[in-house]
C-alpha cells in the first residue's frame, strides 16, 4: 500500500507548483517579501516535509522524525517575525499548503472514500499543528527579545558618570528591583576600578519610593564599593523618603547621606583635598587696560 507521503514525493513538482501559485495570489507580501524569496522558502519547506521517511506517518508529530521540520518551521517563522509579518500571516504561509496537498490525495485515491478521507484528514491535522507551530515559535522568539531590550534597558538605565577624577556617580531612576541591583553593582564596580575612583555617589532622586527591600539593594551595593576602596554618599533623600526611612527603622548610621546631588558632590570634593571658589571678575577697566 502506497503511503501519503511517498505518493506526495512522487508528486513533488505538482504540489509545489500549485502551492507557489496559490501563494503569489493570495499570501503574498510585496513589501515585505520578493516573489523568489518566496517559492524559495516555500521549496525548502516541502523538501523538508517529504524528506522524512515514508515509514513516518502524519499523525505522529511528536516524533523524532519531524524535528528538522520543526526546527525549520521555526527558523521561519523567526525570519518572517523579523521582517514584519503576524504570527497569523505566518501560519496562513503553512495553511496555504492544503490544498496542493488536497488535490493530489483527491487525484490518488478520489475512488475509494475511506482512504480519502483517512488520508484527507491526516494531511489537515499534520498541517494544523505545524501552523500552530509557527505561532509558538513567533511567541518564544519574541520573549526572547524582549528579554533582551530589558536588559539593554537595565544597562542603560543605570549610567555611572565621572563627575571628577576619583569622584563618580550613579543617578537612578525607578524602582530597584534584586535584578536591577546587580546590574547596578556590577555597573558601579567596574567604573570603580577603572577609574580609580575613591569616592562614589549613588542618587537616589529618581527612585519613587524606599522601602525596606530597595534599602537593602542599596545597603548591598555600597558594602560593595567599600570593599573596593571607595567610600559612598548617598544623596537624594527627600523629606517623605527620611520620614519612610525613620518610620522602618532602616539603620543607615554608618552611611554619609545628602540632601542634593550638589551638596554629595562638594562633601567628595572637599574629602579629597579639593575646594570649588568662584572666580574673581577682573574690573572693565582693567580689562581694557590689558587689551590695550
Amino acid at each position: 500500500m502506497t503511503s501519503l507521503l511517498a505518493s506526495l514525493q512522487e508528486n513533488r513538482d505538482a504540489i509545489l507548483k500549485d502551492w507557489t501559485q496559490q501563494l503569489r495570489t493570495t499570501l503574498q507580501r510585496r513589501d515585505l517579501l520578493n516573489v523568489g524569496e518566496l517559492e524559495s522558502q516555500a521549496a525548502e519547506m516541502l523538501a523538508a516535509i517529504l524528506q522524512v521517511g515514508p515509514a513516518t506517518k502524519l499523525e505522529e508529530f511528536g516524533a523524532p522524525a519531524w524535528r528538522p521540520v520543526k526546527d525549520l518551521v521555526a527558523s521561519l517563522s523567526a525570519s518572517r517575525a523579523a521582517l514584519g509579518f503576524t504570527p497569523s500571516e505566518t501560519a496562513l504561509f503553512v495553511l496555504s499548503l492544503k490544498p496542493a496537498i488536497f488535490t493530489q490525495i483527491r487525484g490518488k485515491w478520489g475512488n475509494d472514500g475511506d482512504r480519502l478521507f483517512s488520508e484527507i484528514s491526516a494531511a489537515d491535522g499534520f498541517l494544523d499543528k505545524l501552523a500552530l507551530h509557527t505561532t509558538d515559535s513567533y511567541i518564544h522568539g519574541r520573549d526572547q527579545l524582549i528579554a533582551r531590550q530589558q536588559e539593554d534597558m537595565l544597562e542603560l538605565s543605570t549610567p555611572v558618570v565621572t563627575l571628577w577624577d576619583g569622584i563618580v556617580a550613579l543617578p537612578l531612576i525607578g524602582t530597584l528591583d534584586s535584578a536591577r541591583t546587580q546590574v547596578v553593582m556590577e555597573s558601579l564596580l567596574q567604573a570603580i576600578v577603572q577609574t580609580s575612583s575613591r569616592y562614589a555617589i549613588i542618587d537616589i532622586t529618581g527612585v519613587p519610593t524606599v522601602d525596606t527591600l530597595v534599602a537593602q539593594h542599596l545597603l548591598k551595593t555600597i558594602t560593595a564599593a567599600r570593599l573596593m576602596g571607595a567610600e559612598c554618599i548617598l544623596s537624594g533623600i527627600r523629606p517623605q523618603i527620611a520620614q519612610t526611612i525613620v518610620h522602618l527603622g532602616i539603620n543607615l548610621q554608618d552611611i554619609v547621606t545628602k540632601a542634593k546631588l550638589a551638596d554629595a558632590f562638594r562633601m567628595a570634593l572637599e574629602a579629597s583635598g579639593r575646594k570649588v571658589v568662584r572666580a574673581e571678575r577682573s574690573a572693565p577697566a582693567d580689562s581694557a587696560q590689558r587689551a590695550l
